[in-house]
């Protein structure tokens, strides 16, 4: 674990740093956005590689956005009953967080998988709106 946090921690530098380094500074309106080059690579990139996972995940029912058709404006019909068939009345989005245990969680194994797949780049999403997100320092946690 430690391997794979150093490998997330010096990639990040790197973007960080390309950026702070050029002294490059963009402004927030398409035509300055679209004057940013593309990294080197990108042209050869045939396919990338987006995890989102998060309490969603507890249920592993429709898509990561399972609060929003379960209890949105637009509730989707299926999501609505496997709730009412498995889960009692009073359970909200936020007891789903007592239960994702990811015990399965094994990075050394992803980056494997990702690293052999070809995929670049690579995101691993851990907080979605519904603001759980898969770490451990107090401040980020808001239930």
């Amino acid at each position: 674990m430690h391997n794979f946090m150093s490998v997330v921690f010096l990639l990040v530098l790197a973007a960080l740093s390309s950026q702070t380094c050029l002294g490059v500074k963009y402004e927030p309106n398409w035509s300055s956005i679209d004057s940013r080059p593309l990294p080197a690579w990108y042209d050869d990139v045939k396919i990338g590689m987006f995890i989102n996972w998060g309490v969603y995940s507890v249920p592993s029912y429709h898509d990561e956005w399972f609060w929003y058709w379960w209890k949105g404006p637009k509730p989707i019909p299926s999501v609505v009953k496997l709730m009412e068939q498995f889960y009692p009345p009073t359970f909200t989005y936020a007891d789903f967080a007592a239960e994702f245990k990811a015990e399965f969680y094994d990075p050394l194994k992803w980056v494997d998988i990702i690293k052999s797949s070809g995929a670049k780049p690579f995101k691993l999403h851990s907080d979605n709106f519904s603001g759980q997100a898969v770490t451990y320092k107090n401040s980020d946690q808001q239930w």
